[in-house]
């Protein structure tokens, strides 16, 4: 069975840092190009980041270049984003997807297979 499973979420103050941890079963991570997305309440999925399936493209949204960086470990089989200066208004529900295309792009219509997303909160 194919599952993709995100972690690391929760309540952090603003100016913190989380790393959220996308984690495939079922397949391997290492040919596929790997976005993270999120969702607040009453607004649209968004791309905030995606990796290229050797890692060699990155691109992240204008609202957390220089804050949020994407990795990925192939020995784990895990995409990570590490958040750093997290701000209220990175406040959603943060999803994982793979691209079967590795496309890399930011558009979330591509992505073919999604994770149930992990809730992050940056409240004082």
């Amino acid at each position: 069975q194919l599952q993709l499973v995100e972690s690391g979420g929760g309540l952090v103050q603003p100016g913190g840092s989380l790393r959220l941890s996308c984690a495939a079963s079922g397949f391997t991570l290492d040919r596929y190009a790997i976005g993270w997305f999120r969702q607040a309440p009453g607004k649209e999925r968004e791309g905030v980041s995606c990796i290229s399936s050797s890692g060699g493209i990155t691109n992240y949204a204008d609202s957390v270049k220089g804050r949020f960086t994407i990795s990925r470990d192939y020995a784990k089989n895990t995409v990570y984003l590490q958040m750093n200066s997290l701000k209220p208004e990175d406040t959603a529900v943060y999803y994982c997807a793979v691209d079967w295309g590795n496309l890399a792009t930011m558009n979330p219509r591509v992505y073919d297979f999604w994770g149930q997303g992990t809730q992050v909160t940056v409240s004082s």
